[in-house]
């Protein structure tokens, strides 16, 4: 968790909502099921300076000698990203938003077919997650990769994962992206309970190759 989500926003909104300068080979919109390994929207700021960028989900360290070298890294967790060789550097000195309209995440019960929920938040706003990101020059042209960070579930979470996305509030983006100086670590905590919305939707999403708006569509 999280491994797949949804992005829904025009890229010129994306840039005007983050207040970051859109670069040029960004993914195309709407993307109802971005799927690890795929480039996502990523904001990074370098002396406050903000771009909006694509990366690779799935973060690469720097001593792998091909993107596929070892475990796909499309999460880091909060409690140990300071401690872990792979993010350690990232978490100090690269670190970013990952931008999503939401994440699919599975409830699993067992004997039964994994069912998917659609999470948002409950105002519609986009969902800005915690990442980090590096660099990897080792193939024949660099390659950016990113993460999204995760932490325990909150009480509006748990029944359905035990994992949440750590996400973001507007208010903290220039602490995260480090335009605010240092504390970024109290951050990483669960979201409050009350801003995500819960969507029950097709087992369809279950296959990475499904696509379409009605992905979204509740299901009962």
């Amino acid at each position: 968790m999280c491994g797949r989500m949804a992005i829904t926003l025009p890229q010129d909104a994306m840039a005007q909502v983050f207040s970051a300068a859109p670069a040029n080979d960004l993914p195309q919109t709407p993307d109802y099921n971005v799927c690890p390994t795929m480039p996502v929207h990523v904001v990074t700021s370098d002396q406050g300076s903000r771009r909006l960028r694509a990366m690779r989900w799935g973060f690469v360290p720097h001593w792998y000698d091909t993107l596929t070298n070892g475990p796909l890294l499309i999460n880091a967790r909060s409690e140990t990203i300071a401690q872990k060789p792979a993010f350690r550097d990232a978490v100090r000195a690269r670190r970013c938003l990952i931008i999503a309209s939401g994440f699919y995440e599975w409830k699993r019960e067992k004997g039964q077919t994994p069912q998917p929920w659609f999470v948002d938040c409950n105002h519609g706003a986009p969902m800005a997650m915690a990442g980090i990101w590096q660099s990897w020059d080792r193939g024949d042209a660099p390659v950016q990769s990113c993460a999204v960070v995760t932490c325990a579930a909150n009480a509006a979470m748990a029944p359905i994962h035990d994992r949440l996305p750590v996400i973001i509030r507007p208010q903290d983006w220039p602490l995260w992206l480090g335009e605010a100086g240092h504390g970024a670590a109290v951050l990483m905590r669960p979201a409050p309970d009350d801003l995500l919305r819960f969507t029950k939707v097709s087992q369809r999403v279950n296959s990475n190759r499904a696509s379409g708006p009605d992905l979204l569509t509740p299901v009962e």
